[in-house]
């Protein structure tokens, strides 16, 4: 096993170089010259760092204005990154609409987008290439991030209905310029991030980003002391206690409810404890590099080509809690609501994770504007390759070694309780090996001065490998040694992925789209196969969206608007009475209709705001029993109806910026569970004072301390973050 023994502190490090290139040559000496006229398109303010509103994207490929992308997207901003401190990708996803979180065993984002998976290993990218590492990302060294809703396939190949997940990061700029903050919260929480930025030449820059991050967090039993870093360029590591989760609900104090409620409740039970073992941790690292370049025939075409080489790996040991059975309980006595108390057993089962991951990606495409046949075209075309090679650990103990975690009880948290985790034996238990190609082009076609069409057309071959090995030791009737191969399974698919849009803008501040795209995700999507889904073809997706973007306030503010209709029509079905024993069957049918709000910019040059809220009144199993047991005509899990996020900020002198938002979700349930997670509704608060190059500013998160589940599954749940209080201390220089 390729694995990283990794210190109790984490440092990081981002370096990002970069240069530009004058378009004119020198005129030489003597010779009269006359200047190209330079276009100039003005802007109503900056953004990014000096504010929550974006105009421009990249998870479309190439550089594009918003309002000139059919498809329902939104910007974290680097300024509302800071605003509210989002250390995480979990953290940023949180203040966007329509996002839920499946309580996962490790660090990956397991996210839910309007009800439909986002798997790690697919839908997440990093400067819009795939990013399918296993690891918490942080958000120290990101410029924005993106969130595209809908079928995404044409742009990125195999994936899943709901969209994209996309970070931005930081690249360099042609002036000097530096900072540095420091953040102390409660939990014993401390920050340090320095962005340094050198202009090297006249057309050169090379930038660094560094941080350092440690602390205790209540209510987070999957991270409640990390030290962590990222390195986009180079190394990333984090290492953290591993805690556990909490057990599903019997009583009124959960942040959850039963789907019946019975009997009386007791308040023995406190959500913010934690009751994993000691020796539980959680040890990853990303290591990547990624060389870029730009060729620019002209302003108005260029050709991008990138290539990522990366390693991932994860060890992971975690705690499962449950409930312990009945002759464990006190008195023998099934836990219910009138039995639970300080003396309930609660048991750790064990939930290891050791994995590592190979990844070269290579990626090249093409953006250009030109006039042909009278009319103008906007074209994207490309190609990329990737090559992954993934491979999976069991951890065994020696023949006649036994680890038995000790149970602990509901009033004995934290009670110190450890194995020597040190005795398992790290075996390869399986593999997988995936080679995959995607060629597509897009045109927009301005076919009058207000309208445009858009055609876009993708071609996918995804081959892959998945291996089997032995890891049992040798005893008994066992004659197969550790690390034999037991099982090797394959599969090839190809698949075209289609997108269709048609754009009318009466005005500059004016847009408003039609559009039609599809999705394909395969079987080997999160690089495992069984025998069934080695034979069963990709499931399929649509995504039917109208919807518009208007300016106000002379440009500073706008709003976004769409409705969609996401269906995921050929879903895998578990039907038994037509399931054959070689494959599943895709008869399986979901869909989530609804309605996309964003709102950012400046309503005033001193007053901001950013909003986003998503409803969802309609969202059904509309055929088949689909894997996880969802049945016809239940509304599926995880898809709460209303979800969303405010956050607003005044400045009410030059030194002085106040602000507060709020962040809210209906109730929804997890896959397979007789429970369901309430609504909920957590506030925060910001004051920030600036003096010259010095600013302070004091954030406190859930004001409240309301208690709520913030992640869940079947047989347990993650509360949401407690009230934190944050100070941070800014220098530029």
């Amino acid at each position: 096993m390729k694995k990283n023994r990794l210190p109790a502190w984490a440092g990081t490090l981002a370096l990002a170089l970069g240069s530009a290139h004058a378009q004119n040559a020198a005129p030489e000496e003597g010779k009269d010259t006359t200047l190209a006229p330079i276009k100039v398109k003005a802007q109503a303010e900056a953004t990014g760092k000096d504010s929550v509103r974006a105009t421009e994207s990249r998870i479309g490929k190439g550089q594009q204005e918003l309002r000139d992308i059919p498809q329902s997207i939104t910007v974290v901003t680097e300024r509302l990154i800071d605003d509210r401190n989002l250390d995480t990708m979990k953290d940023a996803l949180r203040n966007t609409a329509g996002i839920t979180f499946q309580a996962a065993e490790g660090a990956e984002e397991d996210v839910r987008l309007r009800g439909f998976s986002l798997q790690a290993t697919g839908d997440i990218f990093l400067d819009g290439m795939r990013d399918p590492g296993f690891y918490e990302r942080d958000s120290f060294n990101w410029d924005r991030l993106e969130v595209l809703r809908g079928s995404a396939s044409m742009l990125f190949g195999r994936g899943s209905t709901g969209g994209a997940v996309n970070p931005v990061s930081k690249q360099p700029l042609l002036l000097n310029q530096n900072e540095v903050t420091a953040t102390l919260g409660n939990g014993s929480y401390l920050r340090t991030t320095g962005d340094f930025n050198l202009k090297t030449g006249e057309n050169a820059a090379v930038r660094l980003n560094a941080m350092v991050n440690q602390g205790r967090q209540r209510r987070q039993p999957d991270r409640p002391d990390r030290h962590r870093a990222d390195l986009p360029l180079g190394h990333r590591h984090a290492r953290r206690i591993q805690r556990g989760c909490l057990p599903q609900p019997v009583q009124e104090r959960h942040p959850l409810r039963p789907a019946v409620a019975a009997g009386p409740v007791s308040e023995a039970f406190e959500p913010a404890a934690y009751y994993g073992a000691a020796s539980d941790y959680m040890a990853g690292s990303a290591s990547s590099g990624t060389a870029s370049h730009v060729h620019r025939f002209d302003a108005r075409n260029e050709l991008r080509t990138t290539v990522r080489v990366a390693r991932y790996a994860r060890d992971q040991r975690a705690s499962a809690i449950r409930f312990a059975a009945a002759a464990l309980q006190p008195g023998g006595l099934a836990v219910t609501p009138a039995t639970i108390g300080p003396d309930t057993v609660l048991t750790r089962g064990s939930q290891n994770k050791i994995q590592d991951m190979d990844s070269v990606y290579l990626q090249s495409d093409y953006s250009g504007r030109f006039e042909a046949l009278g009319v103008k075209h906007s074209v994207l075309s490309g190609v990329d390759l990737a090559i992954d090679d993934f491979t999976r650990y069991a951890a065994v103990l020696p023949t006649g070694t036994t680890i038995t975690k000790p149970t602990t009880t509901i009033g004995t948290p934290d009670d110190g309780g450890a194995v020597n985790e040190a005795l398992r034996e790290i075996r390869r238990s399986q593999s997988f090996d995936a080679k995959a190609i995607g060629v597509y082009a897009q045109d927009m076609i301005e076919v009058a001065p207000a309208w445009k069409l858009l055609a876009g057309l993708r071609w996918d071959r995804f081959e892959g490998t998945y291996r089997t090995y032995a890891t049992a030791n040798l005893g008994g009737t066992n004659t197969t040694p550790p690390g034999t191969q037991t099982a090797e399974r394959g599969r090839t698919d190809s698949l075209w992925s289609k997108r269709f849009g048609v754009l009318f803008q009466p005005t500059d501040d004016q847009s408003y789209h039609l559009s039609y795209g599809t999705s394909f995700n395969t079987f080997g999507d999160a690089y495992s196969f069984d025998p069934q889904g080695s034979n069963t073809a990709p499931e399929a997706s649509r995504n039917i969206e109208l919807g518009g973007s208007i300016d106000w306030a002379k440009g500073r503010f706008t709003t976004r608007f769409a409705l969609f209709h996401a269906t995921k029509y050929n879903e895998r079905n578990t039907d038994l009475d037509s399931v054959s024993p070689d494959n599943y069957v895709l008869s399986g049918q979901r869909h989530a209709a609804g309605l996309d709000l964003d709102f950012a910019g400046r309503i005033t040059p001193a007053w901001e705001l950013f909003a986003a809220y998503e409803w969802i009144p309609s969202a059904k199993v509309d055929k088949g029993t689909l894997i996880g047991g969802e049945t016809v005509g239940s509304r599926p899990a995880m898809t709460p109806r209303h979800s969303g996020t405010v956050w607003t900020t005044y400045r009410l002198s030059p030194q002085w910026r106040i602000g507060g938002g709020l962040n809210a979700r209906s109730g929804t349930r997890p896959y397979l569970a007789s429970f369901y997670a309430p609504k909920f509704v957590t506030g925060d608060l910001m004051a920030e004072y600036t003096a010259g190059d010095v600013a302070l500013k004091l954030n406190v998160t859930n004001v409240a301390d309301t208690l709520y589940a913030d992640q869940l599954y079947r047989g347990h749940y993650v509360p949401g973050k407690a009230r934190t209080v944050q100070l941070t201390t800014s220098v530029k220089f």
